[in-house]
């Protein structure tokens, strides 16, 4: 038997491990038995894969061993969006869902995300109970490959968007749109929710590429060069990049200018409150953009701040009543859905913003920022020796001569400044990674903090 227990670790979202190395067949059957464990026979799971090598047989093997426990299993028939498998979940009324993916992380690399059965995030207090589970029962695998029930997931996905999106509205306009799926399980499922409209789409890199071409699937602004060029060049009104399983999002405007994450958050909470005249707080991470707070200032909502992980948005998107939540990285969660995130649900909003205002995206966002403060917001990661956040004695009482005003520090710690700039640092929970962010109202100012932040870091005798 594997030394499961020391390898199977869960982290922000699920558990991800290098394929052949850890991530291997014995140790996803040892989890789908921890999770049968975790169950109890009689109980209804949901088992969904992305398009990474071997997923399909991933997915399979999960599948067998949840049976093999008395536990009804449906598997999709097809590679699908993280969020279609928490769709799933949530309308099927399933117990637990299982999604064998690796999100945005390297082709070299496979993960298992475990669904409640809202569809959103598992607990921390779920995947530690898992983990306490692993290897105490031998593995049950006893059932055929073919008495597994396969069932195609994405037509009542497809069906519920179809019927959120106002494709009435949207039906007769002619934007002009381009998709980059990044080889990733989103494939073109915009293209069957706007079906029968005269929105231009067009599809790059949705075939599937298991070494997505070298890269990550990950949709930060240096994996879009060429999105964004073809944006620029072939006069797109809208870009849009979804992650490896699709329920992330970045954004191009016109001319090839990248859209943060950080300002579709913004924007899809202007867009459901003024627009569609819908209620609720919105929700943004502790390094989430200072725009939020002003947006939420403006529309007279609640904002509520979260540690990192979306599973922290999803439990308030279950328990309060929620407009938009999201995360810097680029998940985007909406009100009347799962309380996930969903990046062809959030390019679909986008599209459905532009139309309602009758304005490409970079109109909408150049009055945005002109109105709530244009922000400029950077990060960088850096491998460290070891795993170490900066010593309260070696933070500074300012930075780059403006006085600091704030420090939060209950995920990892923030300097906030009296001109509402600021400087973040959090360790990574897996790996000897400082991650630093910083925001201000010049980029020069965000780098400067950035290098500030560096040296912060080397006077705890840490090697970068």
């Amino acid at each position: 038997m594997s030394n499961a227990t020391s390898q199977i670790k869960f982290g922000t979202d699920g558990w991800r491990a290098i394929i052949a190395d850890t991530y291997t067949l014995e140790n996803v059957k040892i989890l789908a038995q921890a999770v049968a464990d975790f169950l109890g026979s009689g109980k209804k799971v949901v088992v969904g894969f992305d398009t990474r090598f071997m997923s399909a047989k991933f997915a399979q093997s999960a599948a067998i061993v949840l049976k093999s426990n008395g536990i009804e299993v449906i598997l999709s028939d097809q590679p699908i969006p993280t969020p279609a498998l928490s769709f799933a979940v949530k309308s099927r009324k399933f117990d637990l869902g299982v999604m064998i993916t690796a999100s945005h992380n390297p082709a070299e690399y496979n993960g298992f995300k475990i669904k409640n059965a809202a569809g959103g995030g598992a607990s921390q207090e779920l995947t530690r109970e898992v983990e306490g589970l692993l290897t105490k029962t031998p593995v049950k695998d006893s059932v055929s490959a073919e008495s597994i029930q396969v069932v195609d997931l994405t037509k009542d996905y497809i069906k519920f968007i179809r019927n959120y999106i106002d494709l009435k509205k949207i039906k007769n306009k002619k934007f002009k749109v381009l998709v980059d799926s990044m080889y990733g399980s989103g494939d073109s499922f915009i293209a069957q929710v706007l079906k029968g409209t005269s929105i231009k789409l067009e599809f790059m890199r949705n075939t599937i590429n298991p070494s997505f071409g070298g890269g990550r699937p990950e949709p930060v602004e240096e994996n879009l060069a060429e999105l964004k060029k073809r944006v620029k060049e072939e006069k797109f009104d809208l870009g849009i990049a979804l992650d490896g399983d699709a329920d992330r999002i970045a954004a191009v405007a016109p001319g090839g200018v990248f859209i943060h994450p950080q300002k579709i958050l913004g924007l899809l909470a202007l867009h459901l409150n003024q627009d569609r005249h819908w209620s609720g707080g919105l929700v943004k991470t502790i390094c989430g953009s200072t725009m939020m707070d002003n947006i939420a200032n403006f529309l007279g909502i609640k904002l509520y701040e979260t540690p990192v992980g979306f599973k922290y948005i999803s439990n308030l998107m279950e328990t309060q009543d929620i407009v938009a939540g999201g995360e810097e990285a680029g998940g985007m969660g909406v009100k009347g859905y799962i309380p996930e995130r969903d990046g062809t649900m959030a390019g679909l909003l986008l599209i459905e913003m532009m139309v309602y205002r009758n304005k490409n995206i970079l109109k909408i966002l150049n009055e945005t920022e002109k109105q709530f403060g244009r922000y400029y917001y950077v990060r960088q990661d850096f491998h460290l020796d070891r795993r170490v956040e900066p010593k309260k004695e070696n933070l500074p009482g300012e930075l780059l001569g403006k006085k600091v005003i704030d420090i939060k520090d209950y995920d990892g710690v923030k300097l906030i400044c009296e001109d509402q700039s600021w400087l973040m640092f959090r360790g990574s929970g897996t790996e000897p990674i400082m991650r630093t962010y910083a925001e201000a109202k010049s980029l020069t100012q965000a780098k400067k903090l950035l290098v500030l932040a560096q040296e912060i870091i080397l006077k705890d005798g840490v090697q970068v």
